[in-house]
């Protein structure tokens, strides 16, 4: 299992609305992605201008094809990228 969080901060905070909008647009159709076991999209109740991504998935292989499909190259990368600053986790579980 890969297990992926992203943090975001909406660098303009009139943009806020935007992002949300299209990060729940790339939520639906990232579910949908063979090999996706949770994509949640978090936003801050204490500072509107970020967000947290939690995604699961299946395989380093599944992941790498999530890169290629229409949620990463139609709305995250080309739309959202541009409006956040990103830092990206790949993590481990600890159980």
């Amino acid at each position: 299992m890969i297990y992926l969080n992203v943090l975001l901060k909406v660098k303009d905070p009139a943009d806020v609305s935007r992002v949300r909008e299209l990060l729940v647009q790339q939520r639906q159709h990232s579910l949908k992605e063979p090999g996706c076991a949770r994509f949640e999209v978090y936003h801050s109740n204490t500072d509107p201008t970020r967000f947290v991504l939690n995604e699961r998935w299946e395989t380093q292989a599944d992941l790498d094809q999530h890169r290629l499909a229409h949620a990463y190259t139609q709305i995250y990368q080309p739309l959202v990228l541009p409006l956040v600053d990103r830092e990206g986790h790949p993590c481990q579980l600890v159980e």
